[in-house]
């Protein structure tokens, strides 16, 4: 019978397999920097995390070794229901770059209960991909339709005002992705209180937050695109 360790590295080998010097490539082109990297794209990835389903134990083995397509991959197979703050707190303090901190939000975090008490925290800290998991969290909630109401949301609101001004690259998108999600929320009162908050950072004098703010501002005051009535054209992967 396979062992943990057995597991961990048949995962590996899996990886290594798929790797590609263009996807390599792609995510220095992407601003994806990440120390161990084989080079795999997102699409080998969610392949091999169908062959494994979800694995909790198995998910926080492959975080360990540090490589970038083993989190990734542990962020795909991990069991959310098992996920507790306290392992959120420690993925988070291991964030290194912007990719990983997205997938994490994106496909795990964000259907974690209580994930919500962990954007505040976040918010707290000065290291620039733990501060945008805050609000690349939060940006994820708003788009997967968690948070418990409005309250939670306007809260989130105030710590986007507060923090506009980072003028770090990847805080400034990521507070900006979180106002934008959070407009586009189908609660009046909701997009109401994003467009005012957009209006307040865009008549700012500092540079970051009048950036964050007109941006959002003319997302958030784009006309609704029209509903497809034919189905969308999909291709089948290789």
């Amino acid at each position: 019978m396979a062992t943990l360790e057995d597991e961990v590295a048949a995962a590996l080998e899996a990886l290594r397999a798929r790797a590609t010097n263009h996807d390599r490539e792609n995510m220095a082109r992407f601003g994806i920097e990440a120390p161990k990297a084989f080079g795999v794209s997102m699409a080998n990835m969610q392949k091999i995390a169908k062959t494994i389903g979800r694995r909790h134990d198995l998910a926080e083995a492959l975080w360990l070794t540090g490589w970038y397509e083993a989190r990734m991959l542990a962020s795909l197979i991990d069991d959310p229901a098992q996920v507790t703050p306290e392992q959120m707190d420690r993925w988070c303090t291991d964030f290194d770059n912007w990719g990983i901190v997205d997938t994490v939000c994106f496909k795990l975090f964000d259907q974690v209960d209580g994930a919500f008490d962990r954007v505040a925290p976040w918010a707290d800290r000065d290291d620039e991909f733990q501060k945008r998991a805050a609000f690349a969290l939060l940006a994820c909630l708003a788009l997967h339709g968690k948070g418990g109401g409005d309250q939670p949301f306007l809260e989130g609101l105030a710590l986007i005002e507060r923090e506009a001004a980072d003028d770090r690259n990847f805080v400034k998108k990521g507070v900006n992705w979180a106002l934008r999600a959070i407009g586009g929320k189908a609660s009046p009162v909701l997009k109401a209180a994003a467009l005012d908050t957009a209006r307040r950072l865009g008549a700012s004098t500092d540079p970051a937050a009048r950036w964050c703010g007109k941006d959002a501002l003319r997302q958030l005051s784009k006309p609704p695109k029209p509903r497809r009535t034919t189905p969308a054209k999909t291709e089948e992967l290789p």
